[in-house]
């Protein structure tokens, strides 16, 4: 079910847009993780609007609300228009909830899925982003945020430990506050049978008050895509560390779709530091069909242990995982649907659904 308007005041025009579905939980199998008598609460959607001109000197505001049956992100940006030349700017204010299940979710059915142990990140965060132009094959962005997360368990109230007793935030408090430095810088060459990417992610916390997290986080991701005659591959790899302070919920995490298929999300394990390789090689079947087989495998290189609280360790996760399989592509101007069969090194198998949108 969706709406979408157009208003304008003025001479702005507001572009206001609604997609709301009802979810059928118990026919899908999928309860909500939250159990509530709200009337929206089974309601997922997305909420958009669009001002152009929000004080009249071409200064363009985005309001995006994606809700989500366990999860809910509200993002307001406010864009000042520059020269093409200079670095654009962005006033970003963000408010999320998501279940941590990535980290703190208890692997059950041989790894194959992650079950929620009542953990919750609710976060907010205001800042700037700077959008340096694109140079040749270059382009980067850097941005400082305030970021404030505060755990919380499926009613709603606060936490600071886990279901074992374990401390789920830095501080020992009831939240996190950091300041964040991010540098992030990206390398793209695309060429008719073939295409190279390379980005890399540079995160410091600044002490700027006592107790605030002071960190260094580093992460990259490299992918290659090669043209065979009619046929392609795609192999990428990514990894990461940490050092300083940290909360569990900053662990890198390996398992699930788009890391490591074949497990459930953040069933492989989670550590200071990562390693995740995947490697895919599709083959046309029909004009809008593909075939692919594929594998992935991953690794916490041993630093689970390193984390606060040993979630990784105590819930059994076994630190590194193989996934391989098959899947198909279909591709239409809606988008592309994606079906994957994986099998983890359990001989447990999963299917993943997914649809790539048309332009993303």
């Amino acid at each position: 079910m969706g709406a979408q308007q157009s208003v304008h005041a003025g001479k702005a025009k507001v572009d206001f847009n609604v997609d709301f579905t009802q979810m059928l939980c118990e026919a899908l199998l999928l309860p909500p993780i939250r159990n509530s008598n709200f009337p929206l609460s089974q309601i997922t959607g997305r909420l958009s609007i669009k001002h152009p001109s929000l004080f009249g000197r071409r200064e363009k505001l985005d309001v995006l609300w994606d809700k989500g049956l366990n999860d809910s992100n509200i993002v307001v940006a406010i864009r000042r228009p520059r020269s093409d030349w200079l670095s654009q700017q962005s006033f970003v204010i963000q408010h999320s909830v998501t279940p941590e299940i990535a980290v703190h979710g208890l692997p059950i059915d041989n790894f194959t899925r992650s079950g929620s142990t009542g953990v919750n990140l609710c976060r907010f965060s205001l800042g700037l982003d700077l959008n340096e132009p694109v140079t040749s094959n270059w382009s980067s962005k850097t941005s400082i945020n305030f970021e404030h997360i505060r755990p919380i368990n499926n009613e709603g109230r606060s936490i600071n430990r886990d279901v074992d007793g374990f401390p789920i935030t830095c501080s020992g408090s009831l939240h996190d506050n950091m300041v964040v430095l991010k540098q992030e810088s990206q390398y793209a060459v695309v060429k008719e049978d073939s295409f190279s990417r390379l980005n890399f992610q540079m995160e410091q916390g600044l002490p700027l008050l006592p107790r605030w997290l002071i960190f260094n986080r580093f992460k990259f991701v490299a992918s290659q895509g090669i043209k065979l005659g009619p046929t392609f591959l795609v192999t990428s790899l990514t990894g990461g560390s940490i050092v300083g302070d940290m909360a569990p919920h900053q662990a890198f995490t390996i398992g699930g779709l788009g890391s490591v298929r074949g497990y459930g999300e953040g069933a492989v394990g989670s550590g200071r530091s990562c390693l995740v390789a995947n490697s895919e090689f599709t083959v046309p079947l029909t004009k809008e069909l593909e075939g692919a087989v594929f594998m992935d495998c991953g690794t916490d290189l041993g630093t689970a242990r390193h984390v606060p609280g040993n979630p990784a360790l105590r819930h059994r996760k076994p630190g590194y995982g193989i996934g391989f399989g098959y899947g198909f592509r279909f591709n239409s101007h809606l988008g592309q649907l994606r079906v994957d069969y994986a099998v983890n090194a359990f001989q447990r198998k999963t299917i993943y659904f997914g649809i790539n949108n048309a332009g993303s």
